[in-house]
């Protein structure tokens, strides 16, 4: 008995220590020069399925979640416009090291779960593991004081204008991906450790063209 509490208190430890291997992701100083004409993004804009097998640059990677959902101004206000500016629609990362969550704050990624989950976010399309990261949109619909369905409508709105962010801006920098709204649900809300009041709405698999 004494043997069999060591060893699970051993793979406790080890499980402990693992998880704390994940650390907080700086990421540099947007790019706020780059890419395509408006325009120019907007005719190039498509849908693809297809990604080479590399990982994003880490300017590739702060130039999208910035153009995603970044601060834009001196006042906290974002790229992406949201209903009475509760900014409530976060931006996860999930890549094959973990899972994390983008701060808009400090432009940098908080680490939420260790390992590769992107399976969550396919829910069996395959094509979704073979990018090198997903951008997984939440809203807390908390931050508007109430969940009812109008406010889920409203959330599901913010989301929208996000995913739109990331298509032109993978447009704009010769990025490749995807809006979708299949994805695992019970899965992800136990990775990225959500609450009720937080509601998975959409998901873009992004990486270089195949």
């Amino acid at each position: 008995m004494k043997k069999i509490l060591f060893i699970l208190t051993a793979l406790l430890f080890i499980t402990v220590m693992k998880a704390q291997d994940l650390t907080a992701i700086k990421l540099n100083a947007p790019d706020k020069t780059r890419g395509a004409v408006v325009m120019k993004a907007f005719s190039d804009r498509h849908s693809d399925r297809e990604f080479a097998k590399k990982e994003l640059s880490k300017q590739d990677l702060s130039d999208l979640l910035w153009a995603a959902n970044g601060i834009n101004r001196a006042d906290g206000k974002r790229t992406a416009p949201s209903a009475l500016n509760k900014q409530d629609v976060d931006v996860y990362v999930i890549i094959k090291d973990g899972a994390y969550l983008y701060d808009a704050q400090a432009h940098a990624l908080k680490p939420i779960a260790k390992g590769d989950h992107r399976a969550a976010v396919a829910a069996g399309q395959d094509f979704v593991k073979e990018a090198p990261l997903s951008l997984v949109l939440v809203s807390d619909l908390s931050r508007f004081g109430d969940v009812s369905d109008h406010t889920k409508l409203i959330a599901a709105m913010d989301a929208g204008i996000v995913s739109q962010n990331i298509n032109l801006c993978c447009a704009g920098i010769g990025l490749s991906t995807v809006p979708r709204a299949t994805m695992d649900q019970k899965a992800l809300k136990e990775i990225l450790k959500l609450s009720d009041s937080q509601l998975l709405l959409m998901n873009n698999p992004v990486g270089y063209p195949k």
